[in-house]
């Protein structure tokens, strides 16, 4: 089955009637975890996207504590975790400055975990990774954001 263009799925959905449209929702829902994530995050918490933010960051620094220090190879399986977990809710709220305020955070407490990324190349791409990641999304902040942002990000460079 091919799956329809973003315009087509537009124009049928302006056809739809309201009911019809809130089954859809929920059909949809029921399929994916993510789909429900996601429509959860747009009926309860997209008003509030500095609280979702502040929410965020302390799922952060819980799996921050968590993390298993003295063996490399596991701190790296769980940083990519908490990373996947983090892109994730990025995604979900689409804004350019929560994504760099998210990420820097990340950056932040990988700093002040005192893990050895510097020492493996792994860790020290997945670490200079997120700082080309910020940097993009301050790229398409405004010119004021984007000084406060910058000079984030040069503390952590």
């Amino acid at each position: 089955m091919k799956a329809s263009s973003i315009q087509e799925l537009k124009q049928e959905l302006n056809e739809t009637n309201a009911a019809d449209l809130r089954q859809l929702c929920l059909r949809l829902a029921k399929f994916k975890i993510e789909n429900k994530e996601l429509i959860s995050y747009l009926l309860f918490n997209a008003h509030d996207e500095a609280g979702y933010i502040d929410s965020v960051k302390n799922l952060i620094d819980e799996e921050f504590l968590e993390l298993p220090k003295p063996n490399t190879y596991l701190t790296k399986k769980s940083l990519r975790k908490i990373l996947r977990i983090t892109n994730k809710h990025i995604k979900y709220m689409g804004s350019k400055q929560a994504d760099a305020t998210i990420r820097i955070h990340f950056c932040n407490q990988m700093k002040l975990s005192k893990i050895p990324y510097q020492k493996t190349a792994v860790l020290k791409n997945l670490y200079q990774q997120q700082l080309k990641n910020i940097a993009t999304a301050i790229a398409g902040l405004h010119e004021d954001l984007q000084y406060d942002f910058q000079q984030e990000l040069n503390q952590l460079k």
